[in-house]
C-alpha cells in the first residue's frame, strides 16, 4: 500500500509545496491540504502504518523528521522545532511518541 492509493498525488504535492520553507510545517494545515483530514478512521490508520517505518506501532521523533519525505521523495526534512511541536501536539500520554489513536485524533480534530 502507498500513500497515493489513499490520497491524491496532486493534493500531496500541493501540501508539501505549502510547507517548503523551514519551520513552516503545520500538521493541521498539511492534513487538510493533502486530504488526510477528510479520510475515514481506517484510511487514517493505513496512512499511519505507512508512516510507521519500523512498524513499532508508534511514530517516533526519528521517523517524524522524515515525515514529508514519506509523502514526496526529495521533500525536505522537518526541523527539530517542527518535529518537537508535532510530537507535543499529538502525544496525549506524554510517552514521546505518537500512537495510531493519537494520530487519528490529531488528524480528525
Amino acid at each position: 500500500m502507498s500513500l497515493n492509493s489513499i490520497l491524491s498525488a496532486e493534493a500531496i504535492e500541493n501540501a508539501v509545496k505549502d510547507c517548503q520553507a523551514p519551520d513552516s510545517f503545520c500538521f493541521r494545515k498539511f492534513s487538510q491540504l493533502c486530504g488526510l483530514s477528510s479520510k475515514t478512521p481506517q484510511e487514517i490508520k493505513e496512512v499511519f502504518q505507512i508512516l510507521d517505518e519500523d512498524q513499532s506501532g508508534f511514530i517516533e521523533e526519528s521517523e517524524l523528521k522524515y515525515f514529508l519525505l514519506r509523502f514526496v521523495p526529495g521533500a525536505r526534512t522537518l526541523t527539530e522545532a517542527e518535529t518537537k511541536s508535532f510530537i507535543s501536539a499529538a502525544d496525549d500520554d506524554s510517552d514521546g511518541r505518537i500512537g495510531v489513536q493519537e494520530f487519528q485524533k490529531m488528524v480528525l480534530s
